[in-house]
């Protein structure tokens, strides 16, 4: 079964990244980019799961983490 990612607020950090990346920063346009490919194989993506069992770590998530 396919997992959510649920939008968490950490709560061990007290730095917000938005405000620790420049503005300008070409960070901030790859991850659009990528948010926006993300979301658009995300029915391909789902179609790889199960409708039963266990969730799963969303793929997004996977694919993000680091």
């Amino acid at each position: 079964m396919r997992g959510r990612q649920p939008q968490q607020t950490s709560m061990l950090c007290l730095l917000n990244i938005e405000d620790r990346v420049a503005r300008n920063h070409p960070l901030r346009a790859i991850k659009s980019i990528c948010d926006e490919v993300l979301k658009e194989i995300s029915p391909q993506l789902s179609r790889m799961y199960s409708s039963h069992g266990r969730p799963s770590i969303p793929p997004e998530r996977m694919l993000t983490a680091g």
